[in-house]
């Protein structure tokens, strides 16, 4: 007799893992596409094509920053959620939905104004000049006007992954993506709208995928549902303490994206726009290379927060290993292909010979260390899993903001130039993924054999 949908307390950890991150690694993988379809046909325009490229770069860390307060309300929601629908308490898990979902729309209010009148003076200070922001500002402000969808589709998608329906959650991005890449195309070359386009075929597609989270949230197939608007006061709180992981994450990504401009201009001389064209290409990669590990952890952290909350510890310990395990080899992988055949996978965005040989030779420094960010994903997650705040939060901020931003204002003026931008990620992945999974084993795995050995599960 199979378990009843969203009951992770039964069958092989590793099958329920599987099964539930397949489709949550397709649906990343089309969400991704968001971005890199744009930047691929953006990148292939006759006319300018590596300016706005560039211009796009420029966009990346705003961009990243409005993901970020998805991640705040979906981090600790979703977690806190399935942690109680673990204990028995499902008005409790839909309660805490309810409060994050009210608190997104409240957010992405205020951000669609403030983003939209403030995209000059961000621009300019992320490293935007005469040449890219033509392409930079009417791209970010279209995209600004469709923050709300945009943060529906990305903040709630995860609530409905975590109750056990991934294929509906694939089906959110599946809807937005296939009309994405319609549209693109359409807007861009068709209508002649350039940048304008691509960021209009986003936020329409975004729309759509946001309508369908709605639709299914407030239907009567989920376990929990949308029923009206509130927040409570006590959930809201405990939603943001564990929310700013995920929160502090894209945050901190995006102070090192600025970062990382303002050093690639500063020292990238002639070629600094170049450089930021680049540097686009090599986080388009990093999206990609990253979607496999991040299915994998995802659904993994929906069985561990369930089976946390059921005090079912055995099955939390699997499900740490299984995702450790998964993760190196996966990310031994992508490195292996980074590392020998690069070339091809940054031709898929770009015909310029030039911005396509420098790719290439920094990707292979910023990916250097890629396999370690197993051990990163690993542990950051098993924190957020478990509901320590703290720990998340400390080695979300360790990683970025200790090690990234200071190494890349440093490393420039130490000898290595421009490319110690690069070199930057390489010992940030190196160093701060050890110390997370290091103290992650330590305060939370083999306390967790330990007591699955204690209660004998």
């Amino acid at each position: 007799m199979s378990a009843p949908k969203g009951d992770f307390s039964q069958g092989r950890v590793s099958g329920l893992i599987i099964r539930l991150g397949l489709p949550i690694m397709l649906a990343e993988l089309v969400h991704v596409l968001y971005n890199i379809v744009d930047r691929v046909y953006i990148g292939h325009m006759e006319n300018g094509g590596t300016e706005a490229l560039t211009g796009l770069g420029v966009c990346f860390p705003l961009i990243t920053l409005i993901g970020a307060f998805a991640n705040l309300c979906s981090t600790g929601g979703s977690t806190l959620s399935t942690i109680a629908r673990g204990q028995g308490d499902n008005e409790r898990a839909e309660r805490i939905m309810t409060t994050a979902f009210t608190f997104l729309l409240m957010v992405g209010g205020v951000l669609s104004v403030v983003m939209f009148a403030a995209a000059p003076a961000l621009l300019r200070l992320l490293g935007g000049n005469e040449k890219s922001l033509p392409y930079a500002l009417p791209y970010f402000r279209i995209y600004v006007l469709g923050t709300i969808p945009v943060l529906i589709s990305m903040g709630m998608n995860p609530f409905i992954n975590a109750q056990g329906f991934p294929r509906v959650g694939m089906v959110t991005v599946i809807l937005g993506a296939a009309l994405n890449i319609v549209l693109d195309p359409l807007f861009i070359f068709l209508l002649d709208l350039g940048v304008r386009g691509a960021a209009l075929a986003t936020i329409l597609s975004q729309t759509v995928s946001a309508l369908w989270v709605l639709h299914f949230l407030t239907g009567k197939k989920p376990i929990l549902r949308l029923r009206r608007l509130g927040i409570h006061p006590g959930e809201l709180k405990n939603v943001m303490k564990l929310g700013l992981t995920g929160f502090t994450f894209k945050v901190t990504n995006s102070v090192t994206q600025a970062a990382v401009n303002v050093m690639l201009r500063a020292w990238g001389g002639p070629l600094d726009q170049l450089y930021i064209g680049a540097m686009s290409l090599i986080n388009s990669l990093r999206e990609i290379m990253s979607l496999p590990l991040g299915g994998v952890t995802t659904s993994g952290q929906s069985v561990m927060s369930f089976n946390y909350g059921a005090k079912l510890y055995r099955r939390v310990s699997e499900s740490i290993r299984f995702i450790l395990l998964g993760g190196l080899i996966i990310n031994g992988f992508m490195w292996l292909l980074m590392m020998f055949v690069p070339r091809p996978l940054i031709q898929i965005f770009t015909d310029d010979e030039a911005l396509i040989a420098l790719a290439v030779r920094c990707a292979r420094i910023f990916f250097g260390a890629f396999p370690f960010m197993a051990l990163q994903v690993t542990g950051q997650n098993t924190f957020v899993a478990l509901n320590y705040p703290k720990h998340a939060l400390f080695f979300s901020l360790l990683r970025k903001i200790v090690l990234v931003a200071p190494l890349t204002l440093l490393l420039p003026g130490l000898g290595l130039g421009v490319d110690g931008v690069f070199w930057a990620e390489f010992i940030s992945q190196l160093v701060g993924s050890t110390a997370c999974f290091t103290t992650m084993y330590f305060v939370i795995w083999r306390k967790m054999r330990n007591e699955a050995i204690g209660s004998r599960q």
